[in-house]
């Protein structure tokens, strides 16, 4: 979908940027890679400090919002 290509563009570059470039050859096996990216993933999402969302991770402020919302 269109409207998706440039969040998913940009997060890509950043999991690139943050855990991939300079360490590519790190990962000995396919495995390793999958195995890194969804800990990367993990990360992203449940402990990365965002300024632009109120000092929040990307699932406390999705929580934090669909709360406010039901209220």
């Amino acid at each position: 979908n269109s409207l998706d290509d440039g969040l998913m563009e940009g997060f890509f570059g950043i999991l690139k940027r943050e855990m991939f470039y300079g360490f590519e050859k790190t990962f000995k096996t396919m495995n390793e890679l999958e195995q890194s990216i969804k800990e990367y993933i993990h990360y992203y999402n449940h402990d990365r400090i965002k300024t632009v969302l109120k000092n929040h991770t990307p699932i406390e402020y999705r929580n934090m919002v669909l709360n406010k919302a039901v209220q």
